[in-house]
């Protein structure tokens, strides 16, 4: 894997105000409000800022969160961890390994067979459907 290493400027040049916000700031997006929040399209859900897979839609399923859910990543190696300790909590925040772009965050919450429920804003996402 490539790490891609661009500039403050270069992403505000690439992304919309909103997707940069949440993916480079580390912002969200109101609960229930995400285009991806009730999808049921099949397909890849890839990096919005920089194309690589994260999670396949057959590991989406309805959390009742508010943010498009899944129980695991297409690899291992697509996501990074990293603790947060923002809003007076302590979360593990998830990020694309290849851009470090800020997805969500990951929880001990979801269902079988992993266990974990990988909560990701809509705009980070860009989903390739199935044909």
């Amino acid at each position: 894997m490539n790490k891609i290493d661009k500039t403050e400027a270069e992403w505000r040049a690439e992304l919309d105000p909103e997707t940069y916000q949440i993916t480079r700031e580390k912002g969200t997006e109101a609960p229930f409000s995400g285009k991806y929040n009730d999808s049921k399209k099949d397909g890849v859900y890839l990096c919005t800022c920089c194309g690589q897979p994260l999670f396949n839609s057959d590991s989406k399923y309805d959390s009742g969160s508010g943010w498009p859910s899944f129980f695991q990543p297409v690899a291992g190696e697509v996501i990074a961890e990293h603790t947060d300790g923002s809003h007076m909590m302590v979360r593990t925040e998830i990020l694309c390994s290849r851009c470090d772009a800020h997805l969500g965050h990951v929880f001990p919450d979801g269902p079988q067979p992993t266990g974990l429920r990988y909560c990701v804003n809509s705009a980070s996402l860009k989903l390739e459907e199935k044909d």
